[in-house]
């Protein structure tokens, strides 16, 4: 029983509610993120402390860092040496940090990514500006906390002389929260502090035009002060960041895109490796060589062009591409009051003006009870010389020095802290020179005592001394601005010229969604004879195409593939092409109705739809050009068991005919179509009669002499003219275009728009396709039946026609 009590029965939900608080709190408080007052995470502290409290300096040689981590972990730091070592490095790394806190002898890495040597090869020592940052700090500036071993103590924070959180900047991950601040220039940063200590309430913009947004080590083109804008203003906002990079001309009128500096933290090597995989993979056209070109003089590395590449495209395609052009997240979180927050420019400068005035008057008020301690000790002494040869007799008729205090004490009037200066003086001070000395001492003493009492009584001349110590480290540290800042964000538009060659090639989709391209070689040495596909397919489509082109692939279901010809397989004329659905996922029930080529989306075309249910749709061309197209997409929405039937791309003033399986023919203007968004599913375009369905759209010039063929299901084929048709409006039922039979009647499986140059080819359920020329029929009026061209009787009715030209 005794046992037992040793045991909670909690809910699980509250032991790891309690843990993870517990840890969340401290990674929080105490690792992840930097403090406002000195921008410094806890180990980053401990490091330049240990360094500092080592008199490892900057005007003292270096020391082996497996000293200085070994001092940190044991004193102050209790985690992995090699966490405390990566923290030590990246203070010393000019390309991640704006102004270095540690300098070290031997390899600190590089910006390809490479490791540091170990710490045992390498020696560091504080930086000179690190100095700043604990300037004081034994002058009870700060508070100190016991280590966690309560052997020492340690600060909480740094005196930081400057405001390193800016100029330095922070990343960490903990629980809950995330920081990003980047790294600003030290003279923009004080500058913006005097400005916010002469005025708290600056504006932001006032700032800004000291501020101009951040200050990379890498340098680079920041874009977008927009971004920047509401970062200052919230501490959550983004810009872009680019590479520097110029065209250069070089030798037999070639030029080469030289990049000499890369944004922020992104890794050169890999960058590099990039560039040269896009120019391997042909994913970008002109390049002829990456050659990277870094070093002691700095960053550079050299992409090499082929004669007349477009210089300026091959960089846009970079910047879209690689990281060459990254975009950067400000989100400033720091711990204020114990406490992350989110954190504007103001907020910032003022946390670190506040912790300034602590600094100083706590400095202050320490200088001035040493100076008092120091005035009053003076002030014995002189007195002390003055009746000197009493004292001496006092001393030497006492028995030990504490009876000679006590002695001095009664018989003078001398305080304890009097009495033990006099009896400790030496006896080569008791010159009468010294005496000038002391009142000399006392003098400035009072000086000195009295400007401290001003600087603690007076918040003005606080200020101005915060002001001319920082403008003091301005003078001495700050540097040029490296990273540009410019307003606009520039819209990148890649040519598709740049990272597709321009070739010229044949391209074929056949009627059960096989796709290939071919080169015109390949066509030329069959003869364009013996095309690869299967017995029982046919040719759907044919084009002169060009690679900078697209295919668009309509399906019976309202889909759309996109396919850029230069993505399409090629494949010899004589060999099979690449089923649809290896490229695109289409369903097995889908089939391709119509394929077209597009060269450019041009905003005065248009595409228009016919489906099986008397549906017509018109939409901008432009509509359908796609950015992402692995998946196919939606050309209008079908409703229901309707299908698409046809497609055309029109100009906007052509003229439509619409035929149905009960040999119903309707013919209006284009124009009565409204335009709708490509999502819509458009307007009614014939009114039809119960089980009636459109078998066949047609768009067509008003002003070409075109007959109208129609072939029926009993194998009957009639010619008729346009002009048995009159132009009316959409969404009537339209005329008859054939004898109604009382018995097997004729039901309509197309009607195509033809001259003298067509062939049609009608295809039956068994029978091998009919070839029928309309030039050798005469026309018939509306209310004849045509004439029968195939027994179907034998071959199965006839089920599809198909418009071919004749041949040369």
């Amino acid at each position: 029983m005794a046992n037992a009590e040793k045991f909670l029965d909690l809910p699980l939900e509250d032991v790891l509610g309690d843990a993870f608080g517990r840890y969340s709190k401290y990674i929080i408080q105490d690792r992840a993120l930097p403090d406002a007052r000195d921008g410094l995470k806890p180990v980053q502290r401990r490091i330049l402390y240990a360094m500092h409290h080592e008199g490892n300096v900057a005007d003292k040689p270096f020391r082996k860092s497996a000293k200085t981590v070994g001092n940190v972990i044991g004193n102050y730091h209790p985690h992995g040496d090699t966490s405390v070592y990566d923290a030590m490095v990246r203070m010393t790394q000019d390309w991640k940090v704006r102004n270095i806190l540690v300098e070290m002898h031997g390899n600190n890495g590089s910006v390809d990514g490479d490791p540091p040597a170990a710490m045992r090869y390498t020696e560091a020592r504080l930086s000179a500006i690190s100095s700043e940052l604990l300037r004081d700090i034994d002058k009870d500036t700060v508070e100190f906390a016991p280590n966690f071993d309560d052997t020492q103590y340690e600060p909480i924070v740094l005196p930081a002389r400057f405001p390193n959180l800016l100029v330095n900047g922070s990343t960490g991950i903990s629980a809950g929260y995330a920081t990003d601040i980047p790294p600003h220039n030290l003279g923009e940063v004080i500058d913006a502090a005097v400005m916010q200590m002469e005025n708290p309430d600056v504006t932001l913009e006032e700032l800004m035009n000291v501020v101009k947004g951040p200050d990379f080590p890498t340098g680079g083109i920041a874009q977008g002060t927009e971004g920047i804008r509401k970062a200052f203003e919230t501490g959550k906002g983004k810009f872009i960041l680019r590479g520097k990079a110029e065209i250069e001309e070089v030798r037999g009128g070639r030029q080469q895109i030289v990049v000499t500096e890369i944004p922020y933290e992104i890794n050169k090597a890999n960058l590099v490796k990039k560039i040269d995989e896009l120019r391997v993979d042909r994913k970008v056209e002109g390049i002829s060589e990456v050659r990277d070109e870094t070093d002691r003089t700095g960053l550079r590395f050299v992409i090499e062009l082929k004669k007349d590449a477009d210089a300026n495209g091959i960089l846009k395609y970079l910047y879209k591409a690689t990281d060459l052009q990254i975009t950067y997240n400000y989100n400033m979180v720091a711990i204020y009051n114990k406490t992350p927050k989110q954190m504007g420019l103001k907020r910032i400068l003022s946390a670190y003006i506040e912790h300034q005035k602590e600094v100083v008057i706590r400095r202050s008020e320490y200088d001035l009870k040493r100076a008092k301690d120091r005035q009053h000790v003076v002030e014995g002494l002189i007195r002390a010389i003055s009746i000197l040869d009493e004292v001496i007799a006092t001393i030497r008729s006492s028995k030990d020095k504490r009876d000679a205090k006590n002695n001095l004490i009664s018989q003078y009037d001398f305080t304890d802290a009097q009495a033990e200066a006099i009896v400790n003086l030496q006896l080569y001070r008791l010159t009468n020179t010294d005496i000038t000395t002391l009142q000399k001492e006392s003098e400035e003493l009072t000086q000195l005592i009295n400007k401290l009492e001003t600087i603690l009584g007076s918040e003005k001349k606080l200020v101005n001394l915060i002001k001319k110590e920082l403008l003091e480290i301005r003078k001495k540290y700050a540097d040029p601005r490296m990273t540009k800042i410019e307003q606009e964000i520039e819209d990148i538009k890649v040519n598709l010229e740049v990272m597709v060659p321009s070739e010229d090639v044949i391209v074929t989709v056949t009627e059960d969604g096989y796709v290939k391209r071919t080169s015109p070689r390949s066509y030329a040495a069959s003869n364009g004879k013996d095309f690869g596909m299967k017995e029982t397919d046919t040719l759907l489509r044919q084009f002169d195409s060009n690679t900078t082109n697209t295919i668009l692939l309509f399906t019976n279901k309202g889909s759309y593939l996109y396919l850029p010809v230069h993505e399409l397989p090629e494949i010899r004329w004589k060999d099979l092409g690449q089923h649809v659905a290896n490229i695109v996922s289409i369903e097995s029930d889908e089939r391709i109705i119509e394929a077209m080529e597009i060269q450019e989306f041009k905003e005065d075309r248009y595409l228009v739809f016919v489906t099986k249910q008397g549906m017509i749709k018109k939409t901008e061309l432009s509509h359908y050009k796609a950015q992402r197209y692995s998946k196919p997409l939606m050309a209008l929405k079908l409703k229901k068991d309707d299908e698409l039937v046809d497609v055309y791309v029109t100009n906007g003033s052509k003229e439509v005919f619409i035929a149905t399986n009960f040999g119903y023919g309707l013919r209006f203007k284009e124009e009565e179509i409204s335009l709708v968004g490509q999502r819509a599913s458009g307007v009614k375009g014939i009114n039809l009669k119960e089980d009636d369905f459109v078998v066949s759209g047609i768009i067509y010039e008003p002003t070409a002499k075109y007959d109208l063929f129609l072939v029926t299901h009993r194998g009957a084929v009639k010619k008729m003219q346009l002009s048995e048709f009159e132009v009316t409006t959409r969404a009537k039922r339209g005329v008859v275009m054939l004898r109604e039979l009382k018995s097997n009647p004729h039901r309509v499986i197309g009607v195509e728009a033809v001259t003298k140059q067509d062939l049609i080819l009608i295809r039956t359920k068994k029978g091998e396709p009919v070839e029928v020329d309309p030039a050798t029929y005469r026309p018939n009026d509306r209310y004849s039946n045509g004439s029968f061209v195939i027994d179907v009787s034998e071959t199965g009715d006839a089920i599809e026609l198909k418009k071919k030209s004749k041949p040369e």
